[in-house]
């Protein structure tokens, strides 16, 4: 039975709860929009701060002997790789006159293929004129280099196709040589070996000429080469705008914090654990929510809002003490001043009936420094508490936040209405106020939340559950249903999963 409990609350409870996740992400949008303002500030800064240093650009055909059609940009990546050697730097530099180091200069400057056979230079400089010299140095550098490595090529193949053409001369002069003056009509005997060195004169002529062919091929496509490898686009300075730049950086770094922002709120709510959702909140507390109110009052008509809001949970509040012989408190986490207000409140509709006094058991003045609203309030600090009269109808106020001391509560209150703020406690410690009122015997009527997120829709009743942190046991009879049968009350998966470790360990 244990195990098949436990399987079944593991079962129920996802890894990451993705809708928990994203309403905790959306009520921290103060830190996300915060760093996405910063990055857009700082973006607009750094765009006025360091504007771009002076540059220029030229545009260079450059025309390759083996170019194809279906050439998928290799030989103008090529060209780009050549550009950014050494060796071109320093002639650049040469041509300029200029101490600089070659490996210094290749930082001011790339190359980027724009087509197959069009290579944009960008370089940098002191100014737009030292920037409008060096790209001119390097675009000029550069057709001289391919210009003179085209050559080279083409002077190479021509160069091997005549080695190979004198080689079939000598051979040719070789067969002419045995030829001689003899024909196949003047020695019948000799006739099919006098055919076999004719052929071979035959073929011999005709490969010297493809040879003479290829080899002038070969210097013809070399001006080709010269002539279209040229400037189309003659060196410019680039105008930067700085409202276009300011524009451009604002948003990256607007980009950029927005990420940062919503990546540091989502790793902060998977470590913090601490529940927003109301089905979350009352899971963990074991009771249920049966009010929630805004942190703060906002817009006109959101104040007509929160102040019936308010009417109601004070008459439901005022229904279930006049019901009961016991004290009750109200216990705040995260939210002393709305627990103050919804004490005062809670006074004044009881005050018609007689004499109140709320017992301040905050930590803070809050409550301290607020009037009662009616004459039949009396606030008095928590060590005055045994001289309240017992006919006199007594409300405490308290804290169950870190550091409370809980054997004081009982003072405040035999029963409690816990005010808790959405998303303040983490689920540790909301487990742990639900131990401690068990413990200490004080059952929780209901849970007060305040500051909801607006588009929670889950329900924050425990409608088989118990209205009160009780632990020790997984389930506990209850009175008779219609049928007369008894039904059971589980306990929350916290008391669940501590009663199943207790049966284990017996």
């Amino acid at each position: 039975m244990t195990t098949s409990k436990t399987s079944e609350s593991s079962a129920s409870t996802p890894l990451l709860d993705l809708h928990a996740l994203v309403v905790a992400v959306r009520r921290r949008r103060r830190l996300w929009c915060a760093l996405a303002l910063l990055g857009l500030l700082a973006g607009a800064a750094l765009a006025v701060l360091k504007p771009p240093p002076p540059s220029a650009t030229v545009k260079v055909l450059v025309a390759h002997a083996e170019d194809q059609p279906n050439d998928t940009g290799t030989l103008i990546r090529t060209d780009v790789e050549v550009l950014g050697t050494t060796r071109i730097a320093g002639q650049a530099l040469r041509t300029l006159g200029s101490s600089e180091n070659p490996e210094d200069f290749l930082r001011d400057y790339r190359g980027t293929g724009l087509t197959n056979n069009l290579l944009q230079i960008d370089v940098v400089g002191d100014s737009d004129a030292d920037a409008v010299a060096r790209a001119e140095a390097l675009a000029d550098v550069f057709i001289a280099d391919h210009v003179r490595r085209m050559r080279s090529a083409a002077n190479a193949e021509a160069k091997a196709l005549l080695d190979q053409r004198d080689r079939m001369r000598t051979e040719l002069a070789e067969v002419n040589k045995e030829i001689g003056s003899r024909s196949p009509d003047t020695d019948p005997n000799e006739s099919a070996s006098i055919e076999t060195l004719f052929a071979r004169r035959a073929e011999l002529n005709s490969r010297i000429a493809d040879f003479d062919q290829r080899a002038a091929e070969a210097r013809t496509g070399t001006p080709k080469v010269v002539a279209g490898t040229q400037i189309v686009d003659a060196p410019r300075a680039v105008r930067h705008s700085l409202p276009k730049t300011a524009a451009t950086d604002a948003g990256i770094g607007l980009v950029l914090g927005l990420v940062l922002g919503l990546a540091l709120a989502a790793v902060g709510v998977v470590v913090a654990d601490r529940p927003v959702l109301r089905r979350d909140i009352a899971a963990n507390l074991g009771a249920s929510v049966i009010a929630e109110l805004p942190h703060h009052s906002g817009r006109p008509w959101r104040r007509r809002r929160t102040r019936a809001t308010r009417e109601r949970l004070t008459a439901h509040l005022a229904r279930t003490v006049r019901g009961s012989t016991d004290d009750v408190s109200l216990l705040e986490l995260g939210c002393a001043r709305g627990a103050s207000v919804i004490a005062l409140d809670l006074a004044g509709a009881l005050a018609t009936e007689g004499p109140v006094t709320v017992v301040d058991g905050l930590p803070g003045p809050q409550l301290a420094g607020r009037a009662p609203k009616s004459g039949n309030v009396t606030v008095v600090g928590g060590e005055r508490a045994a001289t309240v009269p017992h006919q006199e109808r007594r409300l405490g106020v308290g804290s169950v936040a870190p550091g409370t001391a809980w054997t004081d509560l009982q003072y405040l209150g035999t029963q409690t209405v816990l005010v808790v703020r959405a998303g303040h406690g983490s689920a540790a410690w909301l487990h742990t106020v639900a131990r401690q009122l068990a413990d200490q015997h004080i059952p929780v009527i209901g849970v007060v939340l305040i500051d909801p997120d607006p588009r929670d829709r889950t329900d924050g009743t425990l409608w088989d559950g118990l209205q009160t942190a009780l632990r020790g046991r997984s389930e506990r009879p209850a009175r008779q249903n219609g049928t007369g049968q008894q039904r059971t009350e589980r306990l929350p998966a916290w008391a669940a999963r501590g009663a199943d470790n207790d049966q284990e360990g017996r």
